[in-house]
């Protein structure tokens, strides 16, 4: 991962992180990077179609297959009985690009920005978290040791995430 410059979004459920991170790969793509995503999910989660070819394919046992068009392609890896894979695994397999935005992971050691969009039943994660290094919230919550940016400011929330990592301009 030494040479894969990338930042995560954490936050609870319906904490504002998918809309976060939509704001940043726009803003930050427009600033001329590069950007992909890596979505982190707790849920069993299906790309595919039950009843089309390639779901066919997989369920006939393939591992890998990979469904091609003119306009993407995916690659779907059937992990069976194989443990989910790291993160650091996962973001090799990514091409190679300027930065990439993690969405999830509360607990892996990538910096991260925690999103919450309003006070929450429970506690911000960045209070027992050393790998966020800020919040941005629509709010303004008490007893934080890291900065508090407004989650309505996508540029400033860039700036700080391409300060940290190495790509600001």
């Amino acid at each position: 991962m030494d040479d894969i410059r990338a930042f995560g979004i954490t936050g609870w459920k319906n904490s504002g992180k998918t809309t976060l991170m939509e704001r940043l790969v726009t803003d930050i793509c427009e600033r001329g990077h590069t950007v992909s995503t890596l979505k982190h999910a707790h849920h069993n989660v299906d790309v595919d179609q039950p009843g089309k070819d390639s779901h066919r394919h997989r369920l006939a046992g393939a591992r890998e297959v990979i469904l091609a068009s003119a306009n993407r392609w995916a690659l779907m890896h059937e992990l069976r009985d194989q443990d989910e894979p790291p993160l650091e695994f996962l973001l090799s397999k990514l091409a190679p690009v300027d930065l990439v935005l993690v969405e999830g992971y509360k607990q892996h050691g990538i910096p991260k920005i925690e999103a919450s969009v309003r006070p929450g039943s429970r506690p911000l994660l960045a209070l027992d978290n050393s790998a966020i290094k800020a919040v941005a919230a629509g709010y303004q919550p008490e007893g934080l040791t890291v900065p508090v940016l407004d989650i309505n400011d996508i540029p400033a929330i860039a700036d700080f995430i391409l300060a940290r990592t190495g790509l600001a301009k």
